[in-house]
Order: C-alpha cells, then sequence, then structure tokens
C-alpha cells in the first residue's frame, strides 16, 4: 500500500517543479526552490527520479491543482454565499428558467453531445457549461458533462459534477453511475461502493449499477490498485505444457490469451484501415468487423468466454461506463484513452504477465 504522505510529497513536489519549468517562479528563485525540494525529498524519503517509486506513489490523471481546484469548487458550492455556473448548481433561489433559455440549452446540450462523438472533450466540457449557465435546474447538463471529463481523464471534476447533478435532482440515477465510475477509477472504492447503492435504491433492477456495487465493495479495504478484470487463476494455463508451448511461439501468453507485444501488433495493423467511430490511423479503436475477423481477437474472445472473464470484465465498471458512453453518441475511446485508465492498464499488465509461459 503507498504511504499517502509519501504520494502528497511527490505531488507537491511535481507540483513546485512544474512552477520551474513552466516560469511561474523567477530565474532569481530558482535555485532556492531547487534546493527545498531535494530536502523535502529527502526529508520523507521520495526520490522524483526513481521510476518505480514513481509509479507507486503517483496519483496521475489526477494533480495536485486539479485536487485543490475541486476542493474550492465543492467549499464554495456548500457556501450559502456562492453560486456558479461553472461549479455546482445555485445555492440560493433564482426564478426558473424562460422556455427561450431552456431551448438554447438544449441545443448546446447537443452541440456537446456531437462534440463527444468526435471525442472533441474539451469543446463537449464548453458547450455543457453554456447549457448550465442557461438552465442549472436540469441534471442531466452536469450528468454529461461529467462524462466529458472522465473521458478527459479529469475524474476528480467528473465526481464533482455528478454530485452536482445529484444535487438537483436526487433522483437521477444515471448521475450515481457516473460518480460512482469516478470514484472507482479514483481508487474511492467506499464512495463508489455508496454512490452505487444509492442509485440500486432508486433503481434496483439497473444492473450497470449492480455490477457497480459488487465490483466496489470486493475493493472497499483495498487502496492499492484497481480490481483486476480477469481473476488471477484464469490467467494461468492448465497445464506446464500448454503454458510453454503457447509462450514459445509468441502468439499467446497463459491460459491462451495473447501476449502484449501480439495485441499491439494486431490493434496497429487494424487500426490503420479505418472504419466505424472514425477509427484510423489516429490511434483510435479499430472497427468491429476486423475486430471479429482477426483470429487473435476470437481466440481471446474464446477464452474469456470458457472461463467466465467476459462477465467479469463486463460488471467492471469503468467496461460499463465505457460501454455507456458508446451507447450514448461518444464512440470508441482510443488506446491512448484506454491506457490512461487504470482498471484498463491493470488488465494490459495482466495480459504481460500471461505472456511468454510463465504459470
Amino acid at each position: 500500500m503507498a504511504d499517502k504522505k509519501q504520494q502528497l510529497v511527490l505531488s507537491i513536489i511535481d507540483f513546485l517543479n512544474r512552477s520551474i519549468e513552466d516560469g511561474t517562479i523567477k530565474q532569481d528563485d530558482r535555485e532556492g526552490l531547487e534546493v527545498a525540494i531535494q530536502c523535502i525529498g529527502e526529508a520523507f524519503g521520495v526520490d522524483p527520479s526513481d521510476g518505480g517509486q514513481r509509479e507507486q506513489l503517483s496519483i496521475k490523471p489526477a494533480t495536485l491543482q486539479s485536487i485543490f481546484e475541486v476542493f474550492l469548487k465543492t467549499r464554495n458550492r456548500v457556501s450559502p454565499s456562492t453560486a456558479t455556473s461553472s461549479g455546482g448548481p445555485s445555492t440560493t433561489k433564482s426564478s426558473p428558467p424562460s422556455a427561450e433559455s431552456r431551448k438554447q440549452a438544449e441545443a448546446h446540450k447537443s452541440k456537446g453531445n456531437a462534440h463527444m462523438s468526435a471525442k472533441n472533450y474539451a469543446a463537449a466540457i464548453d458547450a455543457y457549461t453554456s447549457a448550465i449557465a442557461l438552465d442549472p435546474s436540469n441534471p442531466v447538463f452536469y450528468s454529461n458533462r461529467a462524462a466529458a471529463h472522465s473521458s478527459k481523464g479529469d475524474h476528480a471534476a467528473a465526481v464533482l459534477d455528478a454530485e452536482s447533478a445529484i444535487e438537483v435532482d436526487p433522483n437521477f440515477v444515471k448521475a450515481y453511475s457516473r460518480l460512482g465510475h469516478a470514484h472507482y477509477t479514483l481508487g474511492n472504492y467506499r464512495a463508489a461502493a455508496d454512490a452505487f447503492k444509492k442509485g440500486t435504491e432508486l433503481d434496483p433492477t439497473n444492473e450497470n449499477l449492480k455490477s457497480g456495487l459488487k465490483s466496489a465493495l470486493d475493493r472497499v479495504s483495498d487502496d492499492d490498485a484497481p480490481p483486476p478484470l480477469i481473476p488471477e487463476d484464469q490467467l494461468r494455463p492448465s497445464s506446464p505444457s500448454s503454458a510453454t508451448t503457447r509462450g514459445a511461439d509468441g502468439g499467446t501468453g497463459a491460459g491462451g490469451l495473447p501476449n502484449m507485444a501480439g495485441l499491439a501488433d494486431m490493434f496497429r495493423n487494424m487500426g490503420g484501415a479505418g472504419g466505424a467511430g472514425g477509427a484510423g490511423p489516429g490511434g483510435g479503436m479499430p472497427d468491429l468487423a476486423g475486430m471479429m475477423n482477426n483470429p487473435m481477437m476470437m481466440q481471446m474472445a474464446q477464452q474469456l468466454m470458457a472461463n467466465g472473464g467476459l462477465e467479469r470484465m463486463m460488471s467492471n465498471p469503468a467496461v460499463a461506463n465505457m460501454m455507456d458512453r458508446v451507447q450514448n453518441g461518444g464512440g470508441l475511446p482510443s488506446m491512448e484513452e484506454l491506457m490512461s485508465d487504470p482498471t484498463m492498464r491493470n488488465l494490459a499488465s495482466q495480459f504481460g504477465r500471461g505472456s511468454g509461459g510463465t504459470p
């Protein structure tokens, strides 16, 4: 388990180093600050140049500054004297928006949805923010902006918007799903479980909420890595000989799953052909038909279905959120987006451990 104080110290050191690099700190003050950074690191046993330690302590994709901004917005939102359209809904009573304002807000929401489909998440956030400014009483606008923040990798901001949607309408079920997913991706499993549980109380038949709740509860006592999409025992081959055979040709790893080198080649070859959802040389996901016609992908899918891994994979909140995004016109994520999600990186690391026939 990562030392939380060391995580904070690394975040502070990264913030100070960025302040030096971006010119926030005057040239005359740089040397003194660099000495201070070194002293802080030594005092807490944190070496920012140590790749292994950095990987263990990193809070990415969040930063110290983004977390602080979320805190300020949250504090302002609960303050009776504060009401801003860029943060949460107004805490003061105001007249309801006019019919014209609602109409314009819906138009901005449609633009935001179009930007989401094009994976232009920053523009989508701006569009939803404009919609909120015109009609802060619509929870859908906050929920959609939460989805845009999550797609951009800013899950801390997604938490804030999901909570705002719930504040506007405590019965808006989708907001609990957004909130649970954002907390889960950040590693806040208890908060994720609470969000999913409240959602299931409103909609007991919602399978995404139920599977999200189960996955979060399984991880409540673990503050480290997100849960594996496929259990470790299902990545092991049934016999040592089968592992050796599969690992020798470089095509598959333990349990018949393809190794990461094979997967990388597969996606590069398939991604260049373009296809549904705008995939192509730019690094997007390959088209569905190409994936299903690829022998390696079919072998992996068959293995998942045979050992029950597919069901567990689809019950993971990160995967459920991705499917929800596709259904709402957000399109398939790129490989870069997938690998920025800790849960997806966990799956990739399992494939990596599975390659080469190691039992």
